[in-house]
């Protein structure tokens, strides 16, 4: 008799490599501009100018919170949309490539993906995500 070796022992998936996993699957879709609030935004590019700040791990994530079982996750999403982009159509398509990621790399089912968009950046504002804000 053959004993499954997944019978053998027990995975288990941290929070943390879901959301990682989801934020780049997000981050790929065109029309896609930034991921988190503004305030979100703001407060980690100060942090992740600050040495031992841990920003960089959290900056991947920004934006995104997973909620994960054993067998299945949940996750939400805030979004910064580029303007011209149909929001209906987009959030869509990153739930689409989000899931699709997410269940491919961990074997977990995603249950909801829900997606807020909480800005849209204008074509005059694209440099504005790039530029580091100034400490006073």
């Amino acid at each position: 008799m053959r004993v499954d070796a997944g019978s053998r022992g027990r995975t288990t998936i941290a929070d943390a490599v879901v959301e990682k996993i989801a934020a780049l699957a997000a981050r790929d879709v065109p029309g896609v501009h930034a991921m988190g609030s503004g305030m979100a935004r703001t407060f980690g590019a100060v942090r992740d100018r600050v040495p031992g700040g841990g920003g960089s791990a959290r900056s991947v994530t920004r934006g995104v919170k997973a909620e994960v079982g054993e067998v299945q996750t949940a996750l939400d999403l805030e979004l910064v949309v580029e303007y011209g982009f149909a929001i209906v159509d987009l959030a869509s398509e990153v739930r689409e490539n989000v899931i699709s990621a997410v269940e491919r790399m961990t074997g977990l089912e995603v249950v909801e993906v829900n997606i807020e968009v909480g800005d849209v950046a204008l074509p005059d504002e694209a440099g504005d995500e790039t530029e580091e804000p100034r400490l006073r």
